[in-house]
């Protein structure tokens, strides 16, 4: 049944993949719901798409137009929503900057976009008075960006940190759980459908990077550029390290974190140690989980689906809904400020936490004795060590976990070390959570 004598609300839709189809099917199947809820009809009026002749799973209502051309999405005096699903960097910034210029609400799940250039747009939209919502850019379903800015809007938020791609823990949990190496698991993730297949982006840690800065942005206030972020993937992740890491009680999470320290900003996304009685340890598969304390909330656990078509489309959806409401006011990053301060960074190495670092060593005496001394003499205590492996090989692995230390002295350590005849390439090294 309509909603009698309350206009709908029109939506202009660029991309019908995964998710934009997931909007569709989502707007179909729950549509009695969304209307009790926002006090409208919500109405897909026009979709573009690069091939018209393409078949579609998607169903989409007859009164639905399809089009090859954004401007239709722009001009057209009917849209007051444009969703941006379509991805990429240069013609989804210039759908959503004429949008927002042409007076248009913007929905989108760019998280790329918006590291690399959501000042601007954040700017425009607020100029413009405008929403310029993102709740899917960041761990698919889980509300992380809501509560941020609204929920957890009077603490001053003290550490985030968590699993921000599916795909990376993916293959880590098989590698973890079956002892397979890199590329067996990353196959499996791509058979799943999980990994793309180029999956630079997510084994190389840059989509959580581009997570990671978006909530920057939104727990602390200040832009922290994509560029100046420490970024490490998990390409080079062995099992070797992983059966260390067990040993020590561990377990290998790609992890990407911002905390304060001394007045700056102390961020990153690397392959981290886990310790298992986290339950960062316990989180599987392609789920995501983000960690927050608040200085008043204390610390919470935010963990579910992190992408797929239906969960990333319920995000959407929320975004949509909230703009839809009578009377809602844009809250686009959270704070008033216009523009954002920029980010007062603590350098990477100048960091402090724990260490995990595996050296090939001749299989002799004094070998150990020697690593210990050179870590002495920058002040790293060790936490423990196991050295175990194939004496017939000549080469065996020692292990150290150290504790808290800073990254830069580590670094010397791993220096200094290479310099010994006793050593043999690769040395590894993780941070410890």
């Amino acid at each position: 049944m309509k909603s009698a004598g309350v206009f709908p609300l029109r939506l202009g839709l660029a991309g019908l993949g995964t998710v934009g189809a997931g909007l569709v099917r989502l707007l179909d199947q729950n549509a009695d719901w969304i209307r009790r809820r926002v006090g409208r009809d919500i109405v897909l009026k026009t979709v573009l798409v690069r091939d018209l002749a393409k078949p579609r799973d998607a169903r989409l209502d007859p009164d639905t137009v399809l089009t090859t051309r954004p401007a239709d999405l722009v001009v057209d005096p009917d849209i007051d929503i444009v969703v941006e699903l379509m991805g990429g960097t240069g013609a989804a910034f210039d759908l959503i900057h004429s949008a927002l210029a042409a007076g248009k609400h913007v929905v989108t799940a760019n998280k790329a976009l918006l590291a690399q250039r959501g000042p601007e747009l954040f700017a425009l939209a607020r100029a413009k008075g405008l929403g310029l919502s993102y709740e899917a850019s960041v761990a698919g379903a889980i509300p992380i960006v809501q509560a941020l800015k609204e929920s957890l809007a009077a603490n001053r938020i003290v550490s985030l940190l968590g699993i921000l791609n599916g795909t990376a823990n993916y293959i880590l949990t098989r590698m973890s759980g079956q002892g397979l190496d890199f590329h067996e698991a990353l196959h499996k993730a791509q058979a799943k459908g999980y990994a793309e297949a180029d999956p630079t982006l997510d084994i190389e840690g840059l989509d959580a990077a581009h997570k990671l800065v978006l909530l920057i942005r939104l727990a602390y206030g200040e832009n922290y550029p994509l560029a100046r972020l420490p970024v490490e993937g998990i390409t080079s992740v062995t099992p070797l390290d992983i059966r260390f890491a067990a040993e020590f009680g561990y377990t290998i999470k790609l992890i990407g974190q911002v905390k304060r320290v001394d007045g700056r900003l102390e961020a990153g996304v690397f392959p981290m140690l886990v310790h298992g009685d986290s339950l960062l340890a316990s989180v599987q598969g392609a789920f995501n989980a983000i960690r927050v304390e608040g200085d008043a909330s204390g610390p919470m656990l935010f963990h579910g689906k992190g992408a797929g078509g239906l969960p990333t489309a319920s995000a959407v959806m929320a975004d949509v809904m909230a703009l839809g409401r009578a009377g809602h006011c844009p809250n686009n990053t959270g704070f008033l400020e216009d523009p954002l301060p920029e980010a007062d960074i603590l350098d990477s190495d100048e960091a402090v936490c724990r260490h995990f670092i595996r050296f090939n060593v001749e299989d002799r005496a004094g070998v150990m004795a020697a690593i210990s001394r050179v870590m002495g003499e920058e002040g790293i205590s060790i936490l423990q060590a196991v050295q175990k492996g194939d004496p017939e090989t000549g080469f065996v692995p020692i292990v150290f976990l150290t504790h808290a230390a800073p990254v830069r002295a580590v670094r010397r350590v791993i220096e200094a070390v290479a310099r010994m005849s006793f050593l043999r390439p690769p040395t590894v090294h993780y941070r410890v959570l």
